[in-house]
């Protein structure tokens, strides 16, 4: 399972938000400065949000985003407010190995299929962010504030195999509040799915969490706030 550290960019310092609130932003330092860190320590990729081009609609980091693919050889998987191909295109540009598209793939399925043939499946991820609802799973969209009609299951539908491969799914009830990852839902949708590298975030606390993820047959995990407030260390999450 790859580990993904997470930085998530706002005002041009690295923060973390508590369940998407941009009111409830911690932040802890420099990005580059983190970066660096993070390369040291043994990662092979990162997950970058552009919170800005979240609240935005529309990418907006795209110098920092340049100037931190340049310093270091890990690959950059990157997000945050891409609704068109020009963002995605532009993001990739910039030097993100992998784009992340959020409310478009839910809403606009026929063109993010478009936008996965012409780039690539594997430079692009469909971030699909969800909560629980009468027992099962609803997408919610923009910034988790408006509820997408649909269930996840139903959205992943939506990408019959072979036209999708990287998807992201957060609990966004358990994102940033380190109160444990959904493993019976990432489970679930590697099942379901078998043909996705199936990525997980949202509530990683402690390296128990990490195996527990290891074991749903998640392809990856994308851990922020736990890393930040030396839960555990990267080194020994790479370990598992």
């Amino acid at each position: 399972m790859l580990i993904l550290p997470a930085i998530d960019l706002m005002g041009g310092r690295c923060v973390r938000l508590a369940l998407g609130k941009f009111e409830d932003a911690t932040t802890y330092g420099d990005p580059a400065a983190q970066l660096a860190e993070f390369a040291a320590k043994g990662a092979r990729w990162v997950h970058v949000v552009d919170l800005d081009g979240a609240r935005e609609g529309r990418p907006v980091q795209h110098a920092q985003l340049r100037a931190l693919s340049r310093q270091t050889d890990v690959k950059i998987q990157c997000g945050g407010g891409v609704r068109t191909r020009d963002d995605a295109f532009r993001l990739l540009e910039a030097g993100a190995a992998r784009v992340v598209i959020g409310s478009a793939a839910l809403k606009r399925p026929d063109d993010v299929r478009h936008w996965i043939a012409d780039f690539g499946m594997e430079r692009v991820c469909c971030a699909f962010d969800v909560r629980p609802s009468a027992g099962d799973f609803d997408v919610v969209v923009h910034g988790w504030a408006e509820d997408g009609g649909v269930s996840l299951m139903a959205a992943l539908d939506r990408y019959p195999a072979n036209t999708l491969k990287h998807v992201l799914v957060t609990d966004v009830s358990r994102d940033g509040v380190l109160s444990g990852p959904n493993t019976a839902l990432m489970g679930a949708v590697v099942r379901a799915r078998p043909d996705l590298a199936v990525q997980a975030s949202g509530g990683v606390s402690s390296l128990d969490d990490v195996e527990a993820l290891q074991q749903t047959g998640a392809a990856g995990a994308i851990i922020g706030r736990a890393l930040y407030e030396s839960r555990f260390s990267l080194e020994a999450a790479l370990a598992l």
